[in-house]
């Protein structure tokens, strides 16, 4: 990492304040950029969500997908933690926190459309982010691309389902409209654009020029994900100074589940010798969400000012904080990681053996 990179921290912290600081000073501005949206999707964050992982998706060669199939258990363990586990930890902790321990300091009417914000948060597994989080942990980009691929296969199916279980009701409004876009924005646009790229630097120069790109466009993740953050933050300011105290009662256990899931995954992934390449893309994709379908769900179902769009809402703007912390956490404990990963492999070979 670049000393840039190494105060990773220190940006994301000023970019947070800048966002809010600006949202305050011109907020005409970022209700318009707001209002820049197709399909309850924001074009200008779309924008800059290509500017992050066009860069991340040109490693990527296609020819070498079937790779993936080698990571089987990588791939079961983020299935069964976003599928399985994170919606309904999600439900739990929304009820012991906000419908019990912090009720005292939220609005009567309000709780339960806190808890349903959580819910359809959760339920929805990251799509486009992802990438940016398996670059910065090393994670192996294949990997990353076909579980992110098969997330959303699956998504079209059980969402709505899963979403309406938790809820109660008999049937949910999806925004397939929002669903399709952000697939076809943030996933089909993106990977045609960076192999059309890619074949392009290695038809005229072979693997040196495509290195050679990928080294100068190495800083323009990095911006475009500070910039999204000055927008997500600028979007919501006049939020965060109205409500402080309700944002940060409802982040509590959206912190813990993703804190949570990240490490269920990362540590089912170790016992079972997965490598860590493979196991840190598993960890973000567990823990992060999908935010943009999360907020187009709740307003759908819920409204505009209701307490589940404002849930969802903490959501977005917690999630990139967040996400680099555990980024720094897997990233930290690599050695810890591979030692014990090895010993699981290790054992298992001598079984195979037996």
């Amino acid at each position: 990492m670049n000393a840039f990179e190494r105060h990773l921290t220190l940006w994301v912290v000023l970019c947070i304040v800048a966002g809010i600081g600006l949202g305050q000073v011109v907020p005409g501005l970022f209700r318009a950029l707001g209002a820049f949206e197709l399909a309850n999707v924001n074009l200008a964050v779309a924008v800059l969500i290509w500017l992050m992982i066009i860069p991340m998706l040109l490693k990527i060669d296609f020819a070498a997908l079937g790779r993936v199939v080698g990571h089987w258990r990588g791939v079961g363990v983020t299935l069964f933690v976003n599928w399985a586990v994170k919606p309904f930890s999600m439900a739990l902790l929304g009820w012991v926190f906000l419908g019990w321990l912090f009720r005292p300091w939220l609005p009567a009417d309000q709780i339960d459309s806190y808890i349903a914000g959580l819910i359809i948060l959760a339920a929805a597994p990251c799509t486009a982010m992802v990438f940016v989080w398996s670059n910065l942990s090393d994670g192996e980009p294949h990997f990353t691309l076909g579980q992110v691929a098969l997330n959303d296969a699956i998504m079209i199916v059980a969402f709505a389902p899963i979403v309406a279980l938790l809820l109660g009701l008999s049937s949910i409004t999806v925004p397939w409209q929002t669903l399709a876009l952000s697939v076809g924005l943030y996933i089909i646009v993106p990977v045609v654009v960076a192999q059309l790229i890619r074949r392009n630097r290695l038809a005229r120069g072979g693997e040196p020029a495509l290195k050679a790109l990928l080294a100068r466009l190495g800083p323009t993740s990095v911006v475009a994900l500070l910039l999204t953050l000055v927008l997500l933050f600028g979007f919501q300011g006049e939020q965060i100074i109205a409500q402080p105290l309700i944002i940060a009662l409802i982040a509590v256990p959206i912190l813990i589940q993703v804190y949570f899931n990240a490490g269920l995954a990362y540590l089912l992934n170790r016992s079972l010798g997965e490598a860590h390449c493979v196991a840190a893309p598993s960890a973000l994709i567990g823990a992060s969400n999908f935010f943009e379908l999360a907020v187009a769900t709740a307003i759908s179902l819920f409204g505009l000012t209701s307490g589940a769009a404002l849930a969802t809402v903490v959501g977005v703007l917690i999630e990139v904080p967040v996400m680099l912390s555990v980024v720094r956490i897997v990233n930290a404990t690599r050695p810890w990681y591979e030692r014990g990963a090895a010993v699981r492999r290790l054992a298992a070979s001598g079984r195979g053996a037996d």
